[in-house]
């Protein structure tokens, strides 16, 4: 295969880790810092509803992020104000007005295999909210972070409703403190940029 080739059938950037694995919050924050950009601001858009309980893993990401009143990003999406099938375009269209170039972060629930519960999932392309529920929505962002929460495959909204909470609250801090500790991280390593370009251009003018 040549350059040209493999170029064009890399894949996507795909990481999954199991919310109990004790690296991961660590690994989590490490991965989500190779997909930030230097310069675009951050929106991070959180699907879901607190009127079920799987369906709130977004809702509780987005509340905890909320909670930590960083200046590194913008949230989309809590308990308070949920984003979500009634109202995603209407919130999409507001964020494409307010915001200049955005690098959006989807965050939302997924059913899965058994074997996958539990289970957080960090790619590249967009999250397709709805999907488990057979719902036509837009795709959010250009990464995606997901929790599998429970079993697809049969009854998916009574399968959503009777989600266990404690599942979903400790997948949300996964979620929530990975992105925060990320941010930051990528905000460090922008000023550290800018000042090392500083630093040379006044070099060259000495």
């Amino acid at each position: 295969m040549n350059l040209k080739r493999r170029l064009l059938s890399k894949k996507p950037f795909q990481y999954k880790i199991h919310h109990e694995d004790q690296d991961a919050i660590q690994e989590v924050t490490r991965n989500l810092v190779k997909l930030l950009p230097p310069s675009r601001p951050i929106v991070i858009v959180c699907i879901g509803t607190d009127r079920s309980t799987g369906d709130s893993l977004g809702p509780l990401v987005g509340t905890k992020l909320k909670a930590k009143h960083s200046a590194h990003f913008e949230v989309y999406g809590t308990l308070e104000e949920p984003v979500h099938a009634v109202n995603l375009e209407e919130r999409l269209e507001e964020i494409k007005g307010k915001h200049i170039n955005p690098f959006i972060i989807g965050i939302d629930a997924c059913l899965g295999k058994l074997s996958s519960v539990g289970m957080v999932s960090l790619g590249e392309g967009p999250v397709k909210p709805g999907a488990a529920v057979k719902k036509q929505l837009p795709p959010v962002g250009e990464i995606h972070l997901t929790g599998i929460v429970n079993v697809s495959g049969f009854m998916e909204y009574f399968v959503l409703q009777n989600t266990r909470l404690n599942l979903v609250m400790k997948m949300a801090d996964l979620i929530a403190e990975g992105i925060y500790l990320a941010s930051v991280r990528n905000s460090f390593q922008k000023r550290s940029a800018a000042e090392a370009t500083y630093t040379n251009d006044l070099a060259e003018l000495q």
